[in-house]
């Protein structure tokens, strides 16, 4: 019984140790991340090496309290024989699990996307990249859901990441206008309402501060409609997507104002009798 006493006794504070270290740990990190606004210091690595202390402390806790407890002594002290805890780690892991932990050293180190950055798949999933973990990548979307995605799945992925290197977004925005309209006038005031948003940007380089801030293009002559493209360029994603839903309102009201017509498709239907 005093034995027993003993275990339940070294197991709670060992763990209670365990907690306390890995809260003083997190509180460092995060003073660290809040005086690091000149991104001296990759943020995605102090979140990578966080995680993995974390996980390296719990696991130190559980081996000290399985050595502690007489059925479990030999489990622990295998765990710290022959190649440490790292060989124990992949012995006792699952393939796909040490598979994960790889590609997340991978992702640490090459860069395809760091925490912060917004990215892209291929099926149309957008989101901020939030947290790199050993087992999987945390993608914050628009609509503020979490999605998990294991490092192994991620790494495979065709990624579009609109933050590495140049924050810069070229966004381009498609509007409709009948045959009927007067299309320099259209074109205008496209122009017009996109140069004053305040997500707009001259994303022109110096060899082409001769060309209009806003470039509107007749892209094609569909059945019913001219179809008109501008180029607008924006600070982030996010900024592109507002700056697109806000013009899109924008222009409906100023075509609407000064004449210009967007078209719906028609047919005409011939009744013999």
């Amino acid at each position: 019984m005093a034995e027993t006493s003993y275990i339940i006794i070294k197991a709670v504070f060992v763990f209670v140790m365990a907690f306390l270290l890995s809260l003083v740990l997190r509180k460092s990190l995060a003073k660290i991340r809040k005086f690091n606004e000149d991104n001296e210091i990759d943020n995605t690595k102090l979140i990578f090496i966080k995680n993995s202390l974390n996980f390296l402390i719990f696991t130190i806790a559980f081996i000290v309290v399985a050595r502690t407890i007489p059925q479990l002594k030999d489990v622990g002290t295998s765990l710290l024989a022959g190649a440490g805890i790292l060989a124990a780690i992949v012995g006792f892991a699952s393939q796909a699990a040490f598979s994960n932990i790889v590609s997340g050293i991978f992702i640490v180190l090459f860069k395809p996307f760091r925490v912060g950055d917004i990215i892209a798949f291929k099926d149309g999933l957008t989101g901020s990249v939030i947290e790199i973990t050993f087992r999987h990548t945390v993608i914050r979307d628009f609509e503020n859901r979490r999605i998990i995605i294991p490092n192994t799945v991620i790494s495979n992925e065709t990624i579009i990441n609109s933050s590495i290197d140049d924050e810069r977004v070229l966004k381009h925005i498609y509007f409709s206008i009948s045959y009927d309209s007067d299309v320099e006038l259209a074109m205008r005031i496209i122009q017009e309402e996109i140069q004053s948003h305040p997500n707009f940007i001259d994303g022109r380089l110096p060899e082409e501060e001769h060309l209009p801030l806003v470039p509107v293009m007749m892209m094609a002559w569909e059945a019913s409609s001219i179809q008109l493209r501008a180029n607008a360029w924006t600070m982030g994603a996010s900024a592109a997507f507002t700056l697109r839903c806000d013009v899109l309102l924008s222009v409906k009201k100023r075509f609407e104002k000064e004449g210009v017509e967007i078209p719906y498709p028609y047919q005409n239907v011939i009744i013999k009798k």
